[in-house]
């Protein structure tokens, strides 16, 4: 079964990168996905409980990983909240080529995905210089 993805971020960020992965590899996604949208009044405790039963819905037996926009921020602080549960990753500072290079591997393990979400974000950064 494959590991479940769970995106927490400020506002729609996390709408927008399902939508745009979908779109990207023409419609449906191989994995398990839900993204969670905080906003700037929401409660905490209550984006808290939303995170855990999304969790619960994602998680097919082989664990989640929960990827969430900025270290330290909200979203960031209910993503590790989670960290508690069995089965649960957390990588900050989620990235398109990161949440692609997931979908692109959706059969490896928890520990595994990790891994490789973290090698796409960084190797998905890139200087555009002029002439090169």
């Amino acid at each position: 079964m494959p590991v479940g993805i769970l995106i927490i971020t400020h506002g729609e960020i996390g709408e927008e990168l399902l939508a745009t992965a979908r779109s990207t590899l023409g419609g449906t996604l191989p994995i398990n996905c839900r993204a969670l949208s905080v906003s700037p009044n929401c409660d905490p405790d209550s984006q808290h409980k939303k995170a855990e039963a999304m969790i619960a819905s994602a998680n097919d037996g082989s664990g989640v990983l929960i990827l969430t926009d900025m270290y330290g921020s909200t979203p960031s602080n209910i993503a590790n909240g989670c960290k508690n549960i069995a089965a649960i990753e957390v990588i900050a500072g989620v990235n398109l080529p990161m949440f692609i290079r997931v979908l692109n591997y959706s059969n490896l393990t928890l520990s595994d995905m990790t891994e490789k979400a973290l090698s796409g974000g960084h190797d998905g950064i890139i200087l555009c210089q002029q002439g090169k």
